[in-house]
């Protein structure tokens, strides 16, 4: 692909109030105006450039937004408090009682509580199909439909969309192509395969430190203000607001990416290689022998390889929890959810990022009590680290 995301953030300056070259944070709730037809306007039909309130926008959130979507390639981009919040943000305001959304069943935990227990609340409705059949999408799918949503990577059993021909499908049929790229950044360009709106959690690999919640959408100009608007702007009304310091912060950040996911990624397909040469249950889709690999290595940018989530299967959740405790024992890394973090987190899904899915459900989408998901962290030295593992494994009899 022609499209380079790194070199497009890259190419971003933002000088400082004072020439820094760092933009200066912004340290005010509501801005100023010279006149009151000014303040009118920007009321009736907003300013470009020009800032009323910080739930509106504010500048250190307006160049974070502006930069992902330099990333994401395309005409606009929006930041919210939390990656629930952009994914619930774009639904609502795309959806209306009576709809329905038609979603992978391998999501987030959290996003699949949104769309199974939440919006029936509101009157919209969600069938939920396996993403890589492509005739259950079809057959899901009804005049009723407005919106197609799936992980790039679903998380947790790392299954690949084929976003191209999802993409066909949801356009055929008018849908909006809903696409969450958490899992890979960089790695992956949901827009230039069709996506029509690409939503992150940036708590996980684009800030990387753990230190901070936040989200985005980047899409067409005229979604991002129809969510903006004043009057009926789910981002506007609902009030999902980054902070300030958090955005400038996570700016930051953003310039790093590309170096930390090419080690994310290095370094998992160095775990996930040690567990397949010990003839463990590994998922991994740098792995020949994933389902989708050949199709991950068609529609990724490689140079940032396959990404730094790895999972396990032990076969239950005993062995699960006991692994987990004697790995964090031997500093292969953190007992923890989420992901992107410089050290190596994991945790057992079934019972802990997934557990919001039904065990029923869980089952027959094949997410096993005993799986772990590992984030693989920036460690230097690798062999190092799998040597803990393996000294892990061997301590609770699994190797």
């Amino acid at each position: 692909m022609s499209f380079a995301p790194a070199n497009a953030i890259q190419d971003i300056l933002v000088f400082g109030e004072h020439g820094g070259v760092n933009p200066s944070i912004e340290d005010s709730a509501t801005f100023t105006f010279m006149s009151p037809e000014t303040m009118e306007e920007m009321f009736e039909s907003g300013l470009e450039g020009c800032f009323l309130y910080a739930r509106h926008y504010n500048p250190n959130s307006r160049y974070l937004a502006q930069a992902l979507s330099r990333m994401e390639g395309t005409e606009s981009g929006h930041v919210t408090a939390s990656g629930m919040s952009a994914i619930g943000c774009t639904l609502l305001q795309l959806c209306r009682s009576g709809d329905e959304i038609v979603a992978a069943r391998t999501i987030y935990g959290g996003t699949y509580a949104l769309l199974k227990n939440f919006l029936p609340r509101l009157g919209i409705t969600t069938r939920f199909v396996d993403i890589t059949n492509h005739d259950a999408v079809r057959a899901a799918i009804t005049d009723r439909t407005r919106v197609l949503y799936t992980e790039t990577v679903s998380n947790p059993l790392l299954e690949v969309a084929d976003l191209p021909t999802l993409a066909e499908m949801a356009h055929q049929r008018r849908l909006t192509f809903v696409v969450d790229n958490t899992f890979t950044p960089l790695i992956f360009t949901p827009a230039a395969h069709g996506a029509d709106v690409v939503v992150y959690s940036l708590t996980k690999f684009i800030n990387g430190t753990s230190d901070a919640v936040g989200g985005a959408l980047c899409a067409r100009q005229e979604l991002v203000d129809a969510l903006m608007s004043v009057n009926d702007g789910a981002a506007m009304l609902l009030g999902p607001v980054l902070d300030t310091a958090r955005s400038a912060s996570m700016l930051k950040n953003l310039h790093s990416l590309h170096l930390r996911m090419r080690a994310h990624s290095r370094n998992g397909l160095a775990f996930a290689e040690r567990l397949a040469s010990w003839a463990l249950p590994v998922h991994y889709p740098g792995l020949a022998q994933h389902p989708q690999h050949a199709l991950m290595r068609r529609l990724m940018h490689p140079e940032y390889g396959f990404g730094g989530m790895v999972t396990l299967d032990v076969g239950s959740a005993e062995n699960a929890n006991r692994l987990m405790k004697v790995m964090q024992e031997e500093l292969v890394g953190y007992l923890a959810v989420s992901l992107g973090f410089y050290k190596t987190l994991f945790s057992a899904p079934g019972h802990s990022t997934s557990s919001e899915i039904p065990t029923a459900e869980q089952q027959a989408m094949g997410l096993s009590q005993g799986l772990i998901r590992f984030s693989v962290g920036l460690d230097e030295d690798i062999e190092r680290t799998l040597g803990r593992l393996e000294q892990s494994l061997r301590r609770v009899g699994l190797r």
